[in-house]
């Protein structure tokens, strides 16, 4: 395991290549450069839009909230969001429950 973490699925399994690294999980590549110059994430939206704290986000497709019976329909919109760390990159509410989003299932509301 490497201190290197992936700065897509930021998980730590990544390969040293002589001219750059390479997730062994998500399979991402970036050369060695480029990690030592970028040390804030930058989280994009399915269509590439770059998110920031206070943002509203709407959902592209319909996803079912597990443990639940309720389903995020397409084009419900978000609360202010917030970017936190980890798997789920956003944090906000809609319908009133507080949930975490992949950042690839939302688009950024203008």
């Amino acid at each position: 395991m490497s201190e290197t973490i992936c700065p897509y699925c930021s998980m730590n399994d990544i390969l040293d290549l002589p001219e750059k690294f390479e997730c062994m999980t998500c399979g991402h590549e970036w050369d060695k450069e480029e990690d030592e110059l970028s040390e804030e994430r930058v989280v994009k939206d399915a269509f590439g839009n770059v998110l920031e704290d206070g943002d509203v986000v709407q959902m592209i497709k319909d996803l079912k909230l597990k443990g639940t019976s309720k389903t995020l329909k397409s084009g419900m919109k978000s609360k202010p969001i917030r970017l936190v760390d980890g798997d789920h990159e956003i944090s906000c509410k809609m319908d009133g429950i507080a949930i975490g989003l992949k950042a690839q299932f939302v688009k950024k509301v203008k």
